[in-house]
């Protein structure tokens, strides 16, 4: 130790110590990076998260692992993730789901969606369609809302899973029309559409990634869409709103890491999906999957977080839906 001047020897020290910390977080990543995509494969969530889960492979240099961790709304992946090591190692993707199920499990969720979930970013946008089988013969929204309030018990409505976006679109259908519908869940925007391509289902809200490899094969017919006005992928489209006012739902994708985790890796991270985003192939697979891409900071991922909750909220208790 340094007798004559102690206090030199610990800045010293300090500054060894910390500037290996340093060091070694600049080295990010140093392994393979599991995503969690917390839905099935073949759905929105699945299909873009591995493309960008690709793209983040070719910019970091790193293996990056895509683990479909499904169940509960996409809880069970996040939940995973929030109790994962917060060393960048571990990066969920996810939905609007997310923020329902704030609302919807608010009782039962182990785990706080402001509190042990740091954003990245926003990755993308899109709106939910309503599709029908071919063999519904309703060719519009209001043949769709006759025909499913005549009948006795409805229309079987198929959705992504309890506590999602298509979930409560179903819900909202079933409040505004007053139709006695009966919602049936799957794991999933993948299984979801499959169910009603097949027929086991009537109709459904589902997004265009979902939903178009089977309305290009004429297996389903496109009706509407929920957000506030028509969309560029399909402006022939009326939209849910403009049949039932305050009808307007949508579907947004987001990058999240364990809370707590240092600051460098999100900013590594939201670079790369930045990156990632400008480049031409995720831009012209965005286009053909009615995707809008979206680069948002923390803090503005943190605000739609809330607002959502807050959106949500209204929405659940107009719909008379119980909270767990």
């Amino acid at each position: 130790m340094n007798k004559r001047n102690p206090g030199k020897c610990c800045l010293a020290l300090a500054a060894l110590v910390f500037g290996t910390i340093g060091t070694a977080t600049a080295a990010y990543p140093e392994k393979p990076i599991r995503l969690i995509v917390p839905f099935a494969t073949g759905g929105g969530t699945d299909l873009q998260g591995r493309l960008i889960a690709d793209k983040l492979r070719q910019g970091l240099g790193q293996t990056i692992i895509v683990e479909n961790r499904t169940g509960a709304g996409g809880l069970i992946g996040a939940e995973a993730v929030t109790k994962a090591p917060a060393d960048g190692y571990t990066v969920l993707m996810t939905t609007a789901s997310i923020s329902l199920n704030a609302v919807l499990q608010k009782n039962s969720m182990r785990f706080d969606l402001l509190k042990d979930l740091d954003p990245v970013t926003w990755v993308s946008n899109t709106a939910l369609v309503l599709a029908v089988h071919t063999s519904v013969p309703a060719k519009s929204v209001r043949e769709l809302v006759a025909l499913s309030t005549r009948a006795p018990e409805g229309l079987n409505i198929g959705a992504n899973g309890a506590g999602t976006t298509s979930h409560l679109s179903g819900e909202m259908f079933k409040q505004f029309t007053k139709a006695k519908s009966v919602i049936i869940q799957y794991k999933g925007g993948g299984p979801s559409a499959l169910g009603l391509a097949t027929g086991e289902t009537d109709m459904m809200f589902n997004t265009p990634t979902s939903l178009l490899i089977h309305l290009n094969a004429n297996r389903l017919r496109a009706l509407a869409v929920t957000t506030e006005k028509p969309t560029a992928w399909n402006p022939s489209l009326p939209t849910m709103n403009s049949f039932y006012p305050g009808f307007v739902t949508d579907q947004w994708y987001a990058v999240f890491l364990p809370a707590g985790t240092p600051k460098i890796v999100g900013t590594t991270l939201h670079a790369q999906i930045k990156k990632a985003l400008g480049t031409k192939e995720v831009a012209e697979f965005y286009k053909q999957q009615a995707l809008d891409p979206i680069v948002s900071s923390p803090e503005e991922l943190t605000a739609l977080l809330k607002s959502e909750i807050a959106k949500y909220t209204d929405v659940v208790q107009k719909a008379g839906i119980k909270t767990q």
